[in-house]
């Protein structure tokens, strides 16, 4: 099954002439490439599949997605657990 899972931008990057992010995922940041979606910027959310960012998402669609994913069982193991509201 192939997945995208939204996050958003906390920093960008060039190395190599390839745009670079690191992306927060739940408690997790992970590196992507931003080349996919050239008008992304940081604060922005994105879908992101095997390491490319391949979608701008609007926050409450990222938070709604990741929700439906984790209470399929699909990030367990992969984001950690769900951060606490106050």
């Amino acid at each position: 099954m192939c997945l995208a899972v939204p996050g958003k931008i906390i920093d960008t990057e060039e190395m190599d002439g390839i745009r670079l992010g690191r992306v927060q995922f739940g408690g997790i940041t992970r590196q992507a490439c931003l080349d996919f979606v050239p008008e992304a910027q940081i604060g922005d959310y994105v879908m992101v599949h095997v390491g490319f960012a391949i979608s701008r998402v609007d926050e409450d669609e990222a938070h709604r997605t990741l929700e439906l994913l984790r209470s399929l069982d699909l990030l367990a193991g992969e984001l950690g657990p769900p951060p606490e509201t106050p």
